[in-house]
This record gives C-alpha cells, structure tokens and sequence, in this order.
C-alpha cells in the first residue's frame, strides 16, 4: 500500500520549486527597480521574513544574478552597515532582451556603412521616439524638477527601464539622483555609447534643468545613474520642438 502521505508530499515539489522561482524572480526585478537596496527593505517591501529573503538572495548570489555591496554613505552609526544588493551580472542578462545582438550586428552596420555621425544619428531619432512617449506626463506634472523626475520615473518604468529617484542631501536638498537598474540596451550601449549620450540629452530637455550622468551600467557600473539639480538649478535651454 501506498503511503498517501508521501504522495502528498512528491505532487507538492513541483508547486514549492515553481513558487521559489517566482519570488527569485520577484526579488531581482525589485532589486533592479531600487537597488542599491538591504536584505531588509527588500523583506519589507515583498512581505518575506528576513530568513526567506536571505535564502532568495543566497540563491541569486551563487549564479551571479545579484552581488552585495557596502553601502555608499558618509554617514557614521554604531555596528557595521547592511550591506546593500544590486543586480550583477547573469541577472542582466536575465532580465535583457533577446534581441540583443541583432541590434548590436545592425548598429556595427550603420557604423560601417554610415560612420560615427550616422550612429548619433540614430541614437538621437531613437531617443527621440522615446522623450515624445514621455513628454506629456511629465509636462502634465508642471515646472517643479523633482516632480518631472518623478513622472519621468513612472515613464521610464512603462518604457522598461527600472528606474527610482534619490534625494541627494541631508540638511539641505541639492538634487536628485535618477537611477536605473536595468536597460533594455545596456547590452549594445556597452559599444556604442552614443545611446548613452543622447538619453542623457533627452533627459535634460524633459526635465528642463542640465543634468549629469555620473555612471552607466554600459560601462560596468551597477546602475545608471544620473544627477538631476532641483536647488538653483540651471535651466536647459534646448528644449523639445516638436
């Protein structure tokens, strides 16, 4: 006779396998939306005890999915900081398109055939595409620079890329820090960083103020991230003619 006990238990693996897969895959895509973040935040924000979401986390780790860090603060308290997650490498690539490298075959083309010109060229008519997709949220949220960047967040999120705002500034507020934890062509701006440079171009015309991009996941870094002045900022004066 069977123990129905252990049928039981053998019909449920596959459920409990398929769920953990699930919440993995829950904790990379909040991982990329808001990393640098703590195994605690990450707990909080996903309804997991501290031991289930270490268990994901260990898991992620041991395929380079994501990679720990020590927090980047000046900030000084008692005991060691938490450590901060981010996506690393097979991660990315978890999370990229697979059109990848036919996009990276077809811009070595243009260079070829065009040159460098042609491939600014194209960066800019891409981005292009993607500000006029944007630019009626973020002109519906008005002239205030940390409300633009907020909307331009939530359009970006629509547009596939996990994106997040940070206050820059303790005691005096100087900016925010757009960061984005995935791009659907890190992949390709890796060789061509002419995407790179007119998305941050775009950027400034949304938001209306210059902003710096100080890192790019193109580059290695683990999130793009960029500057945006809301504290006597500077105007940008090329704005969108369309």
């Amino acid at each position: 006779m069977v123990n129905s006990s252990h049928v039981t238990r053998s019909s449920s693996v596959p459920d409990d396998v398929g769920r953990d897969a699930r919440t993995r895959d829950r904790v990379l895509a909040v991982i990329s939306e808001q990393g640098p973040i703590t195994a605690a935040a990450l707990a909080a924000q996903l309804g997991l005890t501290a031991t289930g979401v270490r268990r994901h986390l260990d898991q992620l780790a041991e395929t380079s999915a994501v990679t720990s860090r020590a927090p980047h603060t000046g900030k000084r308290g008692r005991g060691r900081p938490a450590r901060e997650w981010v996506v690393g490498d097979t991660g990315h690539e978890h999370l990229s398109a697979d059109y990848d490298e036919l996009a990276a075959d077809a811009m070595r083309f243009l260079r070829d055939t065009g040159g460098e010109d042609a491939v600014r060229a194209f960066a800019d008519q891409r981005i292009r595409s993607l500000e006029e997709r944007c630019e009626s949220r973020i002109e519906a949220a008005g002239d205030d620079p940390r409300a633009r960047t907020e909307a331009l967040v939530e359009a970006l999120g629509v547009e596939g890329y996990a994106a997040s705002a940070r206050t820059v500034g303790d005691d005096v507020v100087v900016g925010l820090q757009l960061c984005q934890g995935h791009c659907p062509v890190q992949h390709v701006a890796a060789e061509f960083p002419e995407l790179c440079e007119a998305e941050t171009d775009a950027f400034s015309r949304l938001l209306g103020v210059h902003v710096q991009r100080l890192a790019t996941l193109a580059q290695g870094d683990h999130v793009c991230t960029t500057f945006v002045p809301t504290a006597g900022a500077r105007p940008h004066t090329e704005r969108s003619t369309r």
